[in-house]
């Protein structure tokens, strides 16, 4: 079981999500931010390895405007030696990447341009991931969308979409829970239809259940998985006491995260903190989980 967070690192005073307007797209700006965010990309990664925290969540953002069809600039054969120096450092550490595209990649939207938007995000989200030189463990991970007013009939457009996508990006996808429309049984049906891993949300499942319990919802997502994705994924979050419905916590409820240490045993995973604090409550969930069997803090 490996740790870890999203996105961005709050210790560090660099951020490797700075973008811009489509208005100011051009070659210099284009590539002075993507080295910026590679920049940081890397120091976040070796920050991570020292504490102890072997899993990460790539930013969407890390090539600004990238999926765009304005943005003809070639920034992945320009920036290849920089992806492959920052993979190198990601295989050598032994951390686990995932990514998970905006709430706009929708791939059982009724509208044909929504489904080709989304294709073309998945293909950048692939490119980071093959650039980077990781195997089919690194993920890209989605929901299931929405529903249209015809679950059945989102279903069956999701299926065709994933089934239409190229061998290279459908390998690297996984599908999650949510906390409204479909629940941990809805995606399990989901990967009866494409053969997708399923990622278990604790706090989603909690949102909306299907009757299962933790362990018998990790259980079954064991099954979803093959040896070649490496390790189950499982999201992790509590609520935010007294604010809208699906808020994350702003800090780990420790209580609650080691009543699920507790009820997600002996089950096997990689563990993601969505956890606004970041870092600082991984690094708190790594001290709860000293003296767990399944923790991972280094490789090699």
């Amino acid at each position: 079981m490996r740790v870890g967070y999203p996105c961005i690192n709050l210790s560090l005073p660099c951020r490797p999500s700075r973008t811009f307007r489509l208005a100011s797209l051009s070659h210099d700006r284009l590539h002075a931010t993507v080295e910026g965010n590679l920049r940081c990309l890397e120091e976040i990664v070796r920050w991570n390895a020292a504490q102890g925290l072997l899993f990460l969540r790539i930013t969407s953002d890390l090539v600004p405007l990238a999926s765009h069809p304005e943005n003809r600039f070639p920034w992945a054969e320009a920036f290849a030696p920089r992806f492959a120096e920052i993979g190198g450092v990601i295989r050598r550490y032994g951390m686990r990447i995932s990514m998970h595209p905006g709430q706009y990649t929708l791939l059982s939207s009724p509208r044909p341009e929504a489904i080709q938007a989304a294709r073309a995000d998945l293909r950048y989200h692939a490119r980071i991931l093959d650039l980077l030189g990781l195997d089919r463990t690194a993920k890209i991970q989605i929901h299931g969308g929405g529903v249209y007013g015809d679950k059945k009939a989102a279903a069956q457009r999701f299926a065709a979409a994933v089934d239409a996508l190229a061998p290279g990006v459908r390998e690297r996808l996984v599908v999650e829970n949510d906390e409204r429309l479909y629940s941990f049984s809805d995606v399990g049906e989901l990967h009866k239809m494409t053969g997708l891993p399923v990622v278990f949300d604790a706090f989603h499942h909690a949102l909306n259940g299907d009757g299962q319990t933790v362990g018998e919802a990790l259980a079954a997502q064991a099954g979803t998985w093959g040896p070649e994705d490496g390790l189950p994924i499982v999201d992790y979050s509590s609520p935010l006491p007294n604010e809208r419905f699906g808020s994350h916590a702003h800090a780990l409820d420790e209580g609650n995260f080691a009543r699920f240490l507790a009820e997600s045993r002996p089950h096997d995973f990689d563990l993601m903190l969505e956890v606004k604090d970041k870092e600082r409550s991984a690094l708190r969930a790594l001290a709860l989980a000293r003296g767990d069997g399944r923790l991972v803090t280094e490789v090699g």
